[in-house]
């Protein structure tokens, strides 16, 4: 079982997009990628804020993991939320796209390119929820 936000758990997530034809078709079109600003909760077990990028490209995911938040900061699109937030998004009780509609997930980049990839979106939820995850607050 892999620890959430570890280098494990990023090559799992990269392996199983690249494995996924539904994923493949469902992002045919996506350009660009995207990283994840998990910010600190120290009473939820996440001491630091963690940053991770996913290198997505028409379908491919050509690599990921955990990076220094200037690499975050440079991505075409930057997803920040707090590690409660994310936790939800990873177990399937908040919808991403929802979420960034919301306000419960802050989006720097095109939010209208990426609500065009709902289909996608949601398969990268998917996957992450197929991960035997542990979770800080949880171990």
């Amino acid at each position: 079982m892999a620890r959430f936000l570890s280098d494990a758990w990023f090559r799992e997530l990269v392996e199983r997009i690249e494995a996924s034809e539904a994923y493949r078709e469902a992002a045919a079109d996506w350009e660009g990628d995207v990283a994840f600003w998990i910010e600190a909760e120290p009473d939820r077990g996440l001491e630091e804020d963690v940053f991770a990028v996913l290198d997505l490209w028409h379908g491919r995911c050509l690599g990921g993991g955990l990076v220094e938040r200037s690499r975050a900061e440079a991505a075409r699109y930057l997803i920040a939320a707090p590690y409660s937030r994310w936790k939800d998004v990873v177990t399937g009780h908040l919808d991403p796209v929802r979420g960034m509609m919301q306000g419960k997930l802050r989006v720097r980049g095109d939010l209208p390119t990426i609500v065009r990839q709902v289909r996608a979106a949601n398969e990268l939820v998917r996957l992450t929820g197929e991960i035997p995850t542990e979770f800080p607050d949880e171990g």
